[in-house]
């Protein structure tokens, strides 16, 4: 399967399950700031491994992923009704920190920042 169609793939089932968290899951475990970063497929579609952010703590991140595993099936049967593909992958969802990762960090550069700003003073 060439790279483009397999990239075709995958932003469309980021859309298509961005928007069924958001509008069909009634499920209080999910919270409200939960995101989709990115999806990643299998060349052969069976698989597809979705990056989720969530803002909050550790313990509403960890609820949070844990609703969405369990909600998986349900997200995968309603792909199935919304999207014409050959095979539906199956769902994976992983925690992506790396948006948080990045505002530590440029909140690390801003302290050097401000610190040589002082010493130039």
């Amino acid at each position: 399967m060439s790279m483009q169609r397999l990239n075709r793939i995958s932003e469309e089932l980021k859309k298509e399950i961005s928007s069924i968290i958001m509008n069909e899951l009634k499920d209080p475990r999910i919270s409200a700031m939960c995101s989709i970063v990115s999806v990643e497929t299998t060349p052969d579609l069976k698989y597809a491994k979705v990056y989720v952010s969530i803002y909050g703590s550790k313990e509403e991140k960890e609820i949070t992923l844990k609703g969405l595993k369990n909600a998986s099936g349900f997200i995968r049967k309603k792909l199935g009704d919304n999207m014409k593909i050959r095979y539906l992958p199956e769902i994976h969802f992983v925690l992506d920190e790396s948006i948080e990762h990045g505002a530590r960090i440029a909140e690390i550069l801003n302290e050097i920042k401000n610190k040589e700003e002082g010493r130039q003073n």
